[in-house]
């Protein structure tokens, strides 16, 4: 047994966890010692994450983390962070924060996406980017604050992304690991370097950006004033697969990597639906469907495309009092199918608020369907048309790559939702795969191991294979689900009409 342990910090959009993981046998055990919440808070008209409580948390996490691998007889050697995508902050000459960092669901992106296609056609920045369109880009929120807060982004001299961020105030040293830029609307996944040309094109300066280093990098030791607060002296921070994603995808047991008709998702607040390709697809048939290709860890490229997710589902239980997730699953899967079906993508959905079942009852009525009136048929609704939206993303991934899947592998928390995997099976009869659920711990923990030397890049998978029990799910009533994609197809189409 090794005695090596390493800390990953995983921050989503709703919560924070702290895990400690350590290879025993070539498997891997992750305990999670710390939870909470996390999430945005309104001011001065945004929407803000609050950092400095992040940073509570963490400094709080290490220290259990610390005691825990004490108690175990680990000897911790490295933390490293990941996050959600695309948010920022800007600091001074000093390395202080200037504004703060803003959620990525904040209005000031409403229509920057559309008017910077005059300055840089849809075409152009998607050759330069590889990126899907998504109107909080991070390139969109930097128009919006030269538009907005000039004098912010003038005074700026240090841009980073959040994970980014984090690894700074423990280290002292300013990185931007390679998965979370190729997020940002401004990386070229050509060059493997930023798209200056990009920024150049909308004024705004370079110089800001920080060196780009790969998954695995040591970036510092842990500042000493924080090695004595948490008992971790003499840890190295090790940048994982910084985006949220990265770490998942390391974490779908696919062996070999590459393998043929192969995809997964990566399911959560979002739902991130893709295949790993060796080289990045920057095609005509890429754009037109708008998929993304973001940087994967060793070199490797993720071709996807994200779907709102459970997000929608999230915010009509807070609307509901918070009931048990079990009580709703069971609730939904007992009331009537395909009463009717929204897109998920739908830029009505994208804002939080407590109106979301709302919201889902307006779309259905501007869609001419059934309205559906209790908890059950609204969660069936959203369940069912994320399994449909799935189905019409992994068509647009064979029709862009030209190759056929064969099978889906979903992990995250969200292969906890029997239901959803269900009807996922159902709706693109293929067989899902579900496991690990704490897959971006478990990615965050191997890509430090490689950092630290105890595994080879070629290692992950098959540990993640050793160490998981998977849930398989087979499809079930394929007509009836053919006739609603029909359904769902012919409500999209009503949509674009409008």
């Amino acid at each position: 047994m090794s005695n090596t342990a390493h800390i990953a910090i995983d921050l989503g959009a709703s919560g924070g966890r702290i895990g400690l993981g350590f290879l025993e046998h070539h498997k891997l055990e992750v305990e999670v010692v710390h939870r909470f919440w996390n999430g945005v808070t309104p001011l001065s008209g945004g929407l803000y994450w609050d950092v400095l409580g992040l940073w509570r948390e963490i400094l709080q996490g290490l220290k259990l983390a610390s005691a825990r691998a004490q108690k175990r007889n680990l000897k911790v050697s490295s933390v490293g962070v990941d996050s959600w995508a695309v948010d920022f902050a800007l600091l001074d000459e000093y390395g202080l924060l200037l504004d703060g960092v803003r959620g990525y669901r904040d209005a000031r992106t409403n229509g920057v996406m559309e008017s910077s296609f005059k300055t840089l056609s849809r075409e152009l920045l998607f050759e330069a980017t590889g990126l899907q369109f998504l109107p909080f880009n991070t390139l969109y929120q930097l128009i919006a604050l030269k538009r907005d807060a000039p004098k912010v982004l003038e005074a700026a001299r240090h841009f980073l992304l959040v994970p980014d961020l984090l690894h700074f105030w423990l280290t002292g040293v300013k990185t931007c690991e390679r998965t979370n830029a190729s997020t940002t609307q401004f990386y070229n996944p050509k060059t493997g370097d930023w798209a200056f040309e990009v920024l150049e094109k909308f004024g705004i300066s370079s110089t800001i950006l920080s060196k780009i280093v790969e998954a695995g990098s040591v970036i510092g030791n842990l500042l000493p004033e924080i090695a004595k607060e948490t008992n971790l002296e003499h840890v190295r921070v090790i940048a994982p697969g910084t985006h949220d994603t990265a770490s998942a995808v390391v974490s779908v047991p696919i062996v070999p990597m590459f393998e043929e008709g192969a995809a997964y998702i990566s399911s959560g607040t979002w739902s991130l639906v893709g295949l790993e390709t060796q080289q990045p697809v920057i095609t005509s048939a890429a754009l037109d469907a708008n998929l993304t290709n973001e940087a994967g860890v060793n070199g490797t490229n993720r071709l996807l495309k994200n779907v709102m997710g459970l997000w929608i589902l999230q915010e009509c239980r807070s609307s509901w009092g918070n009931p048990e997730w079990a009580d709703l699953y069971l609730e939904a899967e007992n009331s009537p199918e395909f009463l009717c079906l929204i897109d998920p993508d739908d830029a009505r959905f994208l804002a939080p608020g407590n109106d979301m079942p709302t919201r889902v009852q307006d779309y259905c009525r501007d869609t001419n369907q059934a309205i559906p009136e209790t908890r059950a048929t609204i969660v069936r609704c959203i369940l069912g048309s994320l399994a449909l939206k799935y189905r019409l993303v992994l068509e647009q991934l064979e029709h862009v790559t030209g190759s056929r899947v064969a099978k889906i592998h979903v992990v995250g928390g969200g292969c906890q939702v029997e239901l959803l995997n269900q009807f996922t099976a159902n709706a693109t009869q293929l067989e899902v795969i579900a496991g690990p659920i704490d897959a971006t711990l478990t990615g965050n923990i191997l890509v430090q191991a490689v950092g630290t030397g105890d595994l080879a890049w070629s290692e992950l998978r098959q540990v993640v294979q050793n160490s998981f029990g998977l849930r398989h799910f087979k499809p079930r009533a394929a007509g009836s689900w053919q006739v609603a994609y029909k359904q769902f197809w012919a409500m999209l189409d009503q949509q674009k009409a409008h």
